[in-house]
């Protein structure tokens, strides 16, 4: 119940009288994510909501259905890793070595450093996550190998 009220609270502050775009929720949809792409199966979106020079860099990231982005790792010598507050649409998540999960709005997860992982769509649904970057030390992105269809195909 505190998440849905968090959200609905979120939702209040971001709206305004215009329509609300189609896909990326109530923080909409943003532009096409061109700068990343070649770490992505399908076309992804990228709304920045805060600026990295000034505080915690937040993005509202929203995929098109069967998009994802390769397995990745969040690198820090102290902190660092990633939250992903999921607000529109549905999703998967999933770390090495353990089972997908199912993603809806409201759903967060908490990915530490140094954890092998990706994050994507389902098939048939856009989705759209809050991506929040935490800060810490010497912090980097590894991207590496796609996720492959065979993979992908077999969640359900």
């Amino acid at each position: 119940m505190e998440k849905q009220a968090a959200f609905r609270m979120a939702k209040e502050v971001y709206a305004d009288d215009s329509e609300l775009e189609e896909h990326g929720g109530f923080f909409g949809q943003g532009e096409p994510n061109t700068a990343f792409a070649q770490y992505f199966t399908g076309n992804s979106y990228l709304k920045p909501l805060t600026d990295p020079k000034e505080t915690v860099f937040i993005a509202n990231v929203t995929f098109e259905p069967k998009c994802r982005n390769n397995w990745h790792i969040h690198h820090a010598v102290k902190g660092g890793g990633q939250l992903l507050i999921c607000v529109d649409g549905e999703g998967w998540y999933q770390e090495e070595g353990k089972p997908a999960q199912s993603l809806k709005p409201g759903d967060v997860v908490t990915i530490p450093a140094e954890v092998k992982h990706w994050h994507g769509a389902k098939a048939d649904s856009w989705f759209s996550h809050l991506a929040v970057e935490c800060q810490g030390e010497n912090t980097s992105t590894e991207w590496l190998e796609a996720v492959s269809d065979e993979e992908y195909t077999k969640l359900k």
